[in-house]
Parts: structure tokens; sequence; C-alpha cells
């Protein structure tokens, strides 16, 4: 076991080390194509601030909405995801054996389609009302059931929904280090999780948020909970700086 891991765990440290122009030049040799899209011309210049929410979806799409959480939550596709696409080559990361590559996101092609309708949005100059205007009557909020953060603006344009949204708890998970903001620019109802890339590996030190993926000991109650959260919200509590999973 120790000679497995001494082999393995150097192979993270390469993975997580190389760099974003290496990604992007595997991206088009992917396991699944990319569906072709067309962002849609509205045919008038809609006022930001009244906006409505078919109007946001015409810009965004739809939200997903998941029978394990309490809210509406947002998914990109994890074919596109920076870290992750590297961790989910390598056993004993909790990205290997991602479940937003297999079953359903796979199935059905209206699912991935959605879902790079969405990637493709975040370029639109409207995205952050639009996305303003289908958040803002929720009271919890999960961003990136599936996927993860892009760039730096993207994670600037999600503090700036979450600015404009302050009656909406919300929650980030991510494996993007390289995308944190400054902790002083995080928005007081917003808690950004940093992911560990181990399995049953030490929280992150780089983030005062962090979860973890263990194979027993796990600290979230949805497993005995028929697979829902129910009343717990410990994802979207800052004075709980770590929350576990069970390794599915």
């Amino acid at each position: 076991m120790q000679s497995s891991r001494r082999r393995t765990w150097p192979a993270v440290r390469s993975f997580l080390k190389a760099s974003s122009a290496k990604h992007q030049a595997a991206s088009a040799k992917r396991q699944a194509p990319r569906p072709a899209l067309m962002m849609p011309q509205l045919k008038s210049k809609i006022k930001l601030e009244s906006m409505k929410v078919k109007e946001a979806k015409q810009i965004t799409g739809s939200m997903t909405r998941t029978s394990k959480m309490p809210g509406l939550s947002y998914s990109l596709p994890a074919w596109e995801c920076q870290t992750g696409a590297k961790l989910r080559k390598i056993p004993g990361t909790p990205c290997f054996g991602c479940y937003a590559l297999k079953g359903n996101y796979l199935r059905y092609p209206a699912i991935k389609k959605a879902q790079y309708y969405r990637l493709d949005s975040l370029k639109h100059d409207s995205w952050v009302m639009a996305m303003v205007a289908q958040v803002k009557r929720q009271k919890w909020f999960r961003w990136h059931d599936a996927g993860d953060v892009q760039s730096v603006e993207h994670m600037n344009k999600i503090l700036e929904v979450c600015r404009l949204t302050p009656g909406t708890s919300h929650w980030l998970p991510t494996q993007e280090r390289k995308y944190l903001p400054d902790p002083a620019a995080v928005p007081a109802n917003l808690v950004i999780r940093l992911s560990g890339s181990k399995v049953d590996g030490p929280a992150p030190t780089a983030w005062t948020h962090t979860s973890s993926v263990v194979t027993k000991g796990a600290t979230c109650p949805a497993p005995q909970q028929g697979g829902k959260c129910k009343e717990c919200r410990a994802c979207w509590t800052k004075s709980i700086s770590n929350v576990s999973y069970g390794k599915h």
C-alpha cells in the first residue's frame, strides 16, 4: 500500500502543476464533443433592474433543481473543469470516476447541451443581472453541482451576483485554487469551499473554508437522510470550516 501511494501522489502533484496552456490543448481531445450552440439575440434592450426570469433564462439558460438540495443550483459541463480534468485521471482523488461525467449526464444529450449553453453564456454582457433575476428569490443557492470556475473573470462575476442577492445564502465548492479571490472580497452571504485533492487526505490549508472526501467519518448527513440535505445547511455555514463527504 505504501509503495502504491508513493507512486500515485507524485503524479497528483505533477498534474496540478501543469500549465493552463496544456489544459486548453487537451480540451479539444475530450471524449464528449461540444454541442453547437447559438446565443439568442434579444429583440430589445432589457432594463436590468426589471429583468424578468423568462428574459434571464434566454441569456443564462435555466438553473437546475436536484432532489438533494434545498434550493436551485447551477451546473456547467464537467468536461471543461481545469484542475478536475487532471485529477479525474488519478485513482484516489475525489474527481476520479466523477459522477458528472456519466449516467444521465451522458445518457441525455439535452443535459450536455444545456450545460454548454450556460458555459457560453458567461461571455454575455448581462450575465450577472440575468443570474440575479433567477437567484434573488432563493433562500439557498449552490454554484456548480457539476463543473467549476473557469477564470478570474468568472469568479468576479459570481461575487457580484452574491453581492446583489444579499437575501440568498450561496455555497461555491471549487478545486480551482488559482481563481480564489482576496478573502476580503468575499460577500458575507457566500461560502467558498476549497476541495481537497486526495480522498482521506488532509483538508487544504490555502483557504479558510474547505471540503474533503473520506471513506469513513464523514460529517455530511445526507447518506443517512435518503440522500437529501433536509435541515442541514453546513455547506452554507461560515462558522463551519470543513465539511467532509463520504466517498461515493
